[in-house]
């Protein structure tokens, strides 16, 4: 519980300073100016009075309780400066001194004590390295924040001190208004899930937006911001995202940043909105605050020039969102509102002529139309006559329903102030493609809190069989699965695979071969050969007894040659599969994150338009569904194009699958389904081939690229 943190009683600064300019006395004026109505209480070396204030030498000789402790003094300190705290039964600490982890190991030990300290104190840390929390609703600025943002309903939280002011500057520049401001600094102790856990049920909290350069807690992390999203919308820029932009993250605040590609699986489960930008991150910010989330994705477009209509249909259609049919009665109900020379259609050019009421006739028409889900309403400089006065009634005139977004294109000169149109709850935006931006991550927020509840299906397998397989090859030691026993363990978790058998003798490839029918495929089994099609180690569509001993007698040929050190296994001979499209489906165990399933259609969808979709496991039916639907290809799984439709429920099913398998193990780290063979309606996908890694402290070097 972290109230003594967000709405102490009493708050003490320990470190205050009588010199201006220094940490510990912004501190102290920023608790008096913000007016806090509670004591506040300098502890000072010489005691005294500071800023009006009577200052005590230790915190010990304060009589009254204490909630909330401000350490201000530097790193060196604040160990004893904390255990101060800790004997006067403080509730929570704020350290803002840097110096700890992200100044190299010296500090990290000292940031590994500072933690111990306060865990076996029963004492709650934020920090160290960061700039404090505000609360507006308490008058609290317990920061070095020269600057109280106005109160309003939009959280703050920040890895970063100086991106939190930024925030704060951004909000009060939009007229949002902040609930609460958290910087987390180094977040030895409180973390991002402590403060999503928080703010989640905090009523003075309509929107969350926050800076993270790392998560601590990967797990968790996707728990709490789920629940937080279910109470109201999260809007995050993760920062961290390029190997520079890593670098930098590890030097400020000691962390090392895990895979972008994780970060957006797990912002996916847990209905997070992700900003790509600092503006991106106001611009969402804005319209969730101010307007609900549609309903659908089907966007009407109001306008007053062909120009920027247009303009705003791309960005719509970009946006993979939908420019609406106008539907025959709003078409008509239009034209009798609208002036003459105005063109009815999606978008609609409202013309020169149209008055500001006409604006608002023809909007309140649109809202009326359960075809129309949210109103784009683009206007030009040039082509309006009276643009404020437009604007304005169209912020007048809001049903609070349906979604109704601006943008005005040009010079702002002569236009209502931002403050004008928050507080009429109209978001308004330079550009048609930001307003569609914010538009679609109102929408997927939208959809994300419409879907239903959370069902991962577990499919009857046997566990036994695959914790013998991982067991004996992990007591080999060796961490590299091969096709053979990856395909085992598949078909113990429901997969089909092709007849086949391993063998190490040409006499007895011909007599398997011969058995299962031709045609056959060969391939070499080795547990230091990865990609065994490099080395000339896999042969297809071998159809008679001859090709068999000869492929057997090659293949053992060049490996001696090109992989002289490898140990062969065998040749594995099995029945070739049947024509089908081929998909990839895959996982690799993020750190931060767990098990991140893969798909994606083979040869050029992969290679070259990195076509693939990911999400973390466990997966719903829903979810994996929408994994395919998400992928640039989908329309060749549909039958489109000229392709036959294949079985998309059953490539479902396969995902989850996979998604039982690696969450039901945790020493698989990585697994590569390549390819999956999926035909029509009602047969069931085929395995051609699979590859399995396993957790462990050093791994050997396989042969291959």
């Amino acid at each position: 519980m972290l109230e003594k943190l967000f709405t102490p009683q009493s708050v003490a600064v320990i470190g205050a300073s009588k010199v201006p300019g220094k940490v510990g006395h912004t501190t102290v004026c920023n608790l008096l100016e913000a007016g806090f109505s509670g004591p506040i209480v300098p502890i000072h070396p010489e005691g005294g009075e500071l800023l009006g204030l009577k200052a005590y030498q230790r915190l010990a000789d304060y009589p009254h309780a204490v909630d909330l402790a401000m350490i201000t003094v530097p790193a060196e300190k604040v160990l004893t400066a904390v255990q101060d705290a800790i004997a006067k039964k403080v509730g929570a600490v704020v350290v803002v001194a840097s110096g700890f982890k992200e100044h190299g190991a010296k500090g990290a030990q000292l940031e590994e004590q500072l933690v111990a300290l306060c865990a076996k104190g029963g004492v709650r840390l934020l920090g160290p390295n960061c700039l404090g929390l505000i609360n507006t609703r308490l008058h609290l600025n317990a920061s070095f924040s020269k600057r109280m943002p106005q109160a309003g309903q939009l959280a703050v939280l920040s890895q970063s001190g100086a991106l939190c002011t930024a925030m704060m500057d951004a909000a009060d520049s939009r007229r949002l208004g902040v609930s609460i401001s958290v910087s987390i600094g180094n977040k030895a102790d409180i973390t991002e899930v402590d403060i999503l856990s928080y703010l989640a049920h905090d009523p003075a909290s309509k929107v969350i937006t926050g800076y993270l350069e790392d998560i601590a807690d990967g797990d968790q992390f996707v728990k709490a911001a789920e629940e937080a999203s279910k109470q109201k919308p999260v809007v995050i820029l993760k920062a961290g995202i390029t190997a520079a932009g890593a670098k930098a993250a590890s030097h400020h605040t000691g962390v090392a940043t895990g895979q972008d590609t994780a970060y957006g699986a797990a912002f996916k489960r847990a209905g997070i909105c992700r900003a790509d930008s600092f503006e991106a991150l106001f611009d969402y910010a804005t319209a969730l605050s101010l307007q609900p989330a549609p309903k659908g994705d089907r966007v009407f477009i109001l306008s007053n020039s062909g120009g920027t209509g247009t303009l705003a249909a791309d960005a719509v259609e970009k946006a993979e969102m939908v420019v609406a049919r106008l539907p025959e009665n709003l078409h008509q109900e239009l034209s009798r509102i609208l002036p003459a020379g105005a063109y009815i259609n999606n978008p609609t050019d409202v013309s020169a002529a149209a008055s500001p009421q006409q604006y608002v006739d023809a909007l309140k028409a649109a809202v009326q139309h359960a075809e129309i889900d949210a109103v784009l309403v683009v206007l030009a400089p040039q082509y309006i006559n009276e643009p404020a006065e437009t604007v304005r009634a169209i912020a007048a005139n809001l049903d609070g329903e349906t979604p109704v977004l601006a943008s005005f294109l040009g010079s702002r000169e002569g236009m209502p102030a931002r403050a004008e149109l928050a507080e009429a709850g109209l978001p308004f935006y330079p550009t048609p493609e930001r307003a569609v931006d914010a538009l679609k991550a109102m929408h997927e927020y939208g959809v994300w809190r419409r879907r239903p509840a959370r069902h991962v299906v577990r499919f009857p397998v046997n566990r036994r069989r695959v914790e013998r397989i991982i067991t004996h090859r992990q007591r080999s030691g060796y961490d590299r699965l091969d096709e053979v026993r990856s395909k085992n363990i598949l078909k113990s978790y429901g997969f089909r695979t092709m007849p086949g058998r391993l063998t190490g003798s040409p006499e007895e490839a011909i007599e398997i071969a011969q058995f299962i029918g031709f045609p056959v495929a060969m391939k070499i089994v080795s547990p230091h050969i990865v990609h065994k099609t490099d080395l000339g180690g896999v042969r297809l569509n071998i159809g008679s007894s001859e090709e068999v001993a000869d492929a057997f007698d090659l293949m053992m040929l060049r490996l001696r040659k090109l992989a002289p050190d490898a140990l062969i296994e065998g040749v594995y001979v099995e029945k070739m599969a049947e024509k089908g499209l081929e998909v990839i489906i895959g996982m690799t165990r993020d750190p931060q994150f767990g098990p991140m399933l893969m798909f994606g259609l083979g040869g050029i969808f992969v290679e070259v338009m990195k076509d693939v979709t990911f999400h973390l496991a466990p997966i719903t039916e829903g979810e994996a569904v929408q994994m395919l639907k998400s992928t640039r290809s989908y329309e060749l799984l549909e039958g489109k194009r000229g392709t036959k439709q294949v079985d998309i429920a059953a490539i479902a099913v396969a995902l989850q699958r996979i998604s039982q398998l690696t969450t039901d193990f945790p020493q698989i780290v990585e697994l590569d389904i390549n390819p999956l063979i999926v035909g029509e309606q009602g047969l069931d996908p085929v395995v051609v081939d699979a590859g399995m890694t396993f957790a462990r402290s050093a791994q050997k070097n396989g042969t291959g690229n």
